[in-house]
């Protein structure tokens, strides 16, 4: 039943549940006195109708008490007066959002039932049944997204009656991917589907010709998500009237999603050193890392590209804004902003590290979000580039994007934000795999005075290929579907290649092999570790063409592996005429964990059974085992821990659960220790029944 307190101003607001009068520039309850005769109109009940609305805008799956509605379509609520409405009775619904509401800045938003003119939201009466009215709410198209506050008011005399703050009345109002009036509107329901629905997924890592996926979930819906999507944004103390604008809400959750120059969600780190937080390796989706950050606001650790787009893509979808998470095999980082990856070598044919500001990574992650883009030319919305990977900064803070696909494509660099450097990035393909640069690699060597010159130009290097998740399925598909050549000078037709080819391959787990094949004198062979580790040079000298066989032992390589699963070669070689150099990406295999679903009736639920199998395949023991289990809409993250798995010994660990949402539905499973990386599994479909006692 409402209640109502007393205060004297009728045009303030302040956010309070409390009973005393509320003292703001604009009460949310006030009370006057009842008009004579008959008895006073008066709010009995409201009621949010959540079993009407959530199906119709696609929010059943959020685990929270309060309504969820996309902008733009409407939504009904039912309240129940003390009698049947008379034409002199007048009302509205007042929806309330962030600490100061204003009319002028759209955060307190009026929506009348009669001719009185109300605000930007749309309102008509649907049924009448004594006092019970269905009311029918339309948002604007362009409202502010995040938690809004409901009140009814009636008008009394010379004030306003309003029912007393009531949690259970709250209402999120979300981003819009189904009405076309949203800047987010994404005209393919099959899209709608998998860029703003689905909350599991698959992020590519690996290099190019040996791809390997990881499944991830986003885990959109799960309880406290949505929430801690809005804490975000309050914590970037972004203005409240500002986020119903895509571009300004995209803009700063790339910069939030990282904790640099903004104490962020997530702290980056590549040095291998885990022991304050948690390994990129060892996450399993990106719910634990929310919940976390919206409890105790402080960046959690640890993070690298992968984890930032799986979690930005986790806050742009739980916001209702279409995502997807792209990889980009061999991914440039061009900190001079010349377009080019300079890679810049000693007069011995080594590299300088020290001299090198650019760097290539074996694949880096972003994320792609689909909108309009009304402040460019036609042509240029749909779907735009974000990084949350703090690289560069971007107007004063770490961020990226959002930078049009199609603006980068063309090679017009000029559009906001970020273009040119997402260009540096990538090559873009073909599906017949006939590629073009957009960065091209150049080789440099410096002599004794310090004066470099260009000894070779790689231009299929660089972005060897983009991946996203293909539509409702787990298999990758290209991100682009075209190859162009753009417009950016760069004539290096007078320098020769080399006549130099690498042919790599690699045993799983405990040695590596590196065939080299060349026509210069002397090579030296440096082997990468995920740009962390360098091993000691090894040169050799041959007279004519040859090919030699570089052989690198396990127990050389798996102590500085870290979190990681790739080892990068780069061979340079040179004579007193010629220089050459070639680079290739190793992706080493990790055995996989096997993952087990099966269910039996537990008094009147089917409670569900998970269970995950690893055996060692090592001669050495794995020390201090880490394992995780996650299943979006299923089950909620668990662990446990192994002090030791002895070389060939088989350990097995189950859980039960039941389900909160029904399939279809996979559950994850994640490895970590220090000695073995990336080791995973993930379940086959299931397909539960959603538990009643949820």
């Amino acid at each position: 039943t409402s209640k109502t307190s007393a205060t004297t101003s009728p045009s303030s607001s302040c956010s309070t549940a409390s009973t005393r009068p509320c003292r703001g520039r604009f009460p949310e309850e006030v009370r006057t006195a009842p008009p004579s005769g008959g008895p006073p109109l008066s709010v009995e009940n409201v009621d949010m109708s959540q079993q009407i609305n959530k199906p119709k805008h696609y929010t059943t799956a959020y685990d929270t008490q309060s309504l969820v509605v996309r902008r733009g379509h409407e939504f009904m609520v039912r309240v129940t007066f003390n009698r049947e409405l008379v034409q002199q009775d007048d009302f509205q619904l007042e929806f309330l959002i962030g600490s100061n509401p204003s009319a002028n800045k759209g955060s307190l938003v009026v929506v009348t039932f009669g001719s009185r003119r109300g605000g930007p939201w749309a309102g008509r009466i649907v049924e009448m049944q004594g006092g019970s009215v269905l009311l029918s709410v339309t948002p604007s198209a362009t409202a502010i997204v995040g938690k809004y506050r409901t009140y009814v008011a009636i008008s009394m005399g010379s004030g306003m009656q309003r029912t007393k703050r009531n949690a259970a009345t709250d209402l999120y109002v979300l981003f819009n991917a189904w009405c076309p009036e949203d800047p987010v509107f994404l005209p393919d329901e099959s899209e709608r589907m998998e860029y703003v629905l689905n909350d599991t997924g698959v992020i590519y890592q690996g290099s190019m010709g040996a791809i390997v996926t990881r499944s991830w979930g986003y885990g959109q819906f799960e309880y406290g998500i949505l929430d801690a999507c809005i804490y975000i944004l309050d914590s970037s103390r972004m203005p409240i009237y500002n986020r119903g604008n895509i571009i300004k809400v995209v803009r700063k959750g790339s910069a939030m999603i990282n904790s640099q120059d903004d104490n962020g969600v997530l702290v980056g780190n590549w040095s291998n050193d885990y022991s304050m937080g948690v390994a990129p390796t060892a996450w399993t989706g990106s719910v634990a890392i929310l919940q976390q950050y919206a409890n105790t606001g402080v960046p959690v650790c640890y993070a690298q590209c992968w984890v930032y787009a799986g979690v930005f893509c986790t806050f742009l979808r739980c916001l209702g804004i279409p995502t997807r998470v792209i990889t980009n095999f061999s991914s440039a980082h061009d900190n001079t902003g010349n377009l080019k990856t300079d890679l810049i070598f000693k007069m011995d044919g080594t590299p300088d590290r020290r001299a090198t500001r650019d760097s290539i990574w074996n694949y880096h992650c972003w994320n792609e979000c689909w909108m309009v883009r009304p402040d460019l030319p036609a042509g240029y919305g749909g779907w735009q580039v974000v990084d949350s990977t703090p690289q560069e900064t971007s107007d004063g803070h770490f961020r990226c994007g959002p930078a049009p696909v199609a603006a980068i494509k063309e090679g017009n660099l000029c559009h906001p934000f970020d273009c040119g450097f997402v260009f540096a990035e990538v090559t873009l393909h073909s599906l017949t795999a006939v590629c073009c640069s957009d960065s091209d690699v150049v080789f440099l060597k410096k002599d004794r005075y310090g004066t470099m010159e260009v000894f070779k130009v790689d231009k299929t290097h660089v972005g060897q290929g983009l991946f996203t998740k293909a539509l409702g399925s787990d298999r990758g598909q290209p991100d682009y579907d075209s190859a162009e050549e753009y417009g950016c000078d760069r004539d290096h037709s007078d320098i020769p290649d080399g006549e130099l080819s690498a042919d790599i391959t690699s045993e799983p787990v405990t040695t590596s092999v590196c065939y080299i094949s060349l026509g210069v004198v002397v090579v030296v062979c440096f082997i990468v570790f995920y740009c962390v580790w360098r091993c000691n040079a090894v040169g050799f000298v041959c007279v004519e063409e040859n090919s030699v066989i570089v052989k690198i032992q396990a127990d050389e390589y798996l102590p500085h592996l870290g979190g990681q699963n790739s080892i990068r070669f780069i061979l340079t070689g040179s004579s007193e005429e010629q220089s050459v150099s070639a680079i290739k990406v190793v992706t080493l295999l990790s055995p996989a964990l096997t993952v087990t679903v099966g269910q039996q009736k537990h008094y009147q639920e089917y409670l569900m059974f998970v269970t995950v199998t690893f055996t060692n395949p090592l001669k050495e023991p794995l020390q201090n085992v880490f394992m995780y289990l996650e299943g979006a809409g299923v089950l909620a993250l668990r662990r446990r821990y192994f002090p030791k798995i002895e070389s060939q010994a088989s350990v097995s660990w189950m859980e039960s659960f039941l389900p909160r949402l029904a399939g279809p539905r996979r559950i994850t499973a994640v490895m970590y220790t220090s000695n073995l990386n990336q080791v995973s599994g993930v379940s086959a479909p299931l397909h539960p029944p959603p538990s009643s006692n949820r």
